[in-house]
C-alpha cells in the first residue's frame, strides 16, 4: 500500500497545492483573489504554490481586465486535470477496499 501514496509527484500532493488543485478542478476559472480567500493565504505564499504548479504544467494563467484593473486567472491544464481525476480514482479505490474490507485498516 505504501507505493501507492508515492504515485503522485510533491509538487501536486502537498496540501496547499492540492487545495488549489481541487478549488481549481471544481471551479473551473478562478482568479487570484478568489484563490487566496479560499486558501486563506498571503499573497506570497499563494503566489508561490501557484507558480509551482505552474512550472509543473499542472496550471495555466492568463491577465484579464476586469473594470479598471488587471486580474490573473488560473485553470487546470489537461495534464492537471488527468492528474486530478487519476488522484480521485486513487481516493475511490481506498474508498472501495475500505468499505470491502480488503484493506489494510480492518472494520
Amino acid at each position: 500500500m505504501d507505493e501507492l501514496y508515492t504515485q503522485f509527484d510533491p509538487v501536486f500532493f502537498e496540501k496547499t497545492r492540492l487545495s488549489m488543485m481541487t478549488v481549481l478542478y471544481k471551479e473551473g476559472t478562478v482568479t487570484f483573489n478568489r484563490l487566496k480567500k479560499i486558501i486563506g493565504g498571503t499573497d506570497g505564499a499563494v503566489y508561490t504554490h501557484v507558480n509551482k504548479l505552474l512550472t509543473a504544467g499542472y496550471v495555466a494563467q492568463k491577465k484579464e481586465i476586469a473594470g479598471n484593473n488587471v486580474q490573473t486567472v488560473y485553470w487546470l491544464t489537461e495534464s492537471g486535470k488527468e492528474l486530478f481525476r487519476k488522484y480521485l480514482e486513487f481516493l475511490e479505490n481506498i474508498i472501495a477496499q475500505s468499505k470491502g474490507g480488503s484493506g489494510n485498516g480492518e472494520k
